[in-house]
């Protein structure tokens, strides 16, 4: 190893000790004033709301994302570069600009599509106030982070040897087979941590969906602080809050990252 590598895994966090006094600051001061205390029970349903949009949108997320991957790596010609021409071209697009356009476009279409195959089976129609704004944002987030998510899900498939898998075709595991037994636990390892990347970011970038009024934490900041014009303080809880959710998620996916590792080696 050499002495900069060493002197890196030896470095004190000082960051960390700095971003616990802040943050025990921050702790203190909501809990000694009244207005502190205030703002943070309006914002506490905007807590549920989040983790809510962020768990779901990330899971089905991960799910297409996943299919995307298997896809690209496939023999199809057809099925390859629908899946690069999804993913290139949904990449290219700020998830706002995709927010308002699947909340706004899609959504309509959606229903317009179900109408048209429900009612001649007798299924019922739908109108487009029926799909509410939080499942658009979700929709939207999901599509959005499913083309990063596939780009992570590829790498880790690819890093796999080539000959272990040339070695389980030789045993006669089927595709599937092959894919479930060899490929994906040896390449979860190598996905994991930029998924857990992926898993902050979209924490942070569900606060896009109080763009389409969805009552999550930044909504209900805004609400708050356009009611009270007490703009300081909103704000301090609302991105005390991001950074506990945030920075807490980020110290225990290093950690696991550490873990895994320290059992390669």
């Amino acid at each position: 190893m050499t002495p900069s590598r060493d002197r890196q895994g030896k470095d004190f966090p000082y960051w960390l000790v700095l971003a616990a006094v802040i943050a025990a600051g921050m702790l203190v001061a909501i809990v000694a004033s009244d207005v502190y205390r205030q703002i943070l029970a309006t914002l506490s349903s905007g807590i549920a709301v989040t983790i809510f949009v962020t768990l779901v949108a990330f899971g089905l997320a991960s799910a297409l994302g996943l299919l995307l991957a298997v896809c690209v790596l496939s023999r199809s010609t057809i099925l390859r570069q629908g899946a690069r021409f999804y993913i290139e071209i949904v990449r290219g697009i700020p998830i706002l600009v995709l927010l308002f356009y699947i909340a706004f476009v899609g959504a309509p279409a959606l229903v317009v599509g179900w109408n048209a195959i429900a009612e001649p089976l007798g299924l019922g129609t739908l109108a487009t106030r029926d799909l509410s704004l939080m499942w658009r944002a979700i929709l939207a987030l999901a599509i959005g982070y499913a083309a990063f998510i596939a780009e992570v899900f590829r790498a880790g498939i690819q890093s796999v040897e080539p000959g272990q898998i040339e070695a389980a075709q030789a045993l006669g595991l089927s595709g599937w087979q092959r894919f479930r037994l060899i490929v994906f636990p040896q390449a979860i390892r190598t996905i994991l941590p930029p998924l857990g990347n992926d898993f902050i970011a979209l924490i942070k970038d569900s606060a896009l969906v109080s763009v389409l009024g969805v009552a999550d934490i930044t909504q209900l900041g805004k609400i708050y602080a356009a009611g009270s014009f007490r703009f300081f303080e909103t704000y301090n809880v609302v991105a005390f809050l991001y950074l506990v959710m945030t920075v807490g998620l980020s110290l225990v996916l290093r950690g696991f990252e550490q873990r895994m590792r320290g059992r390669r080696a």
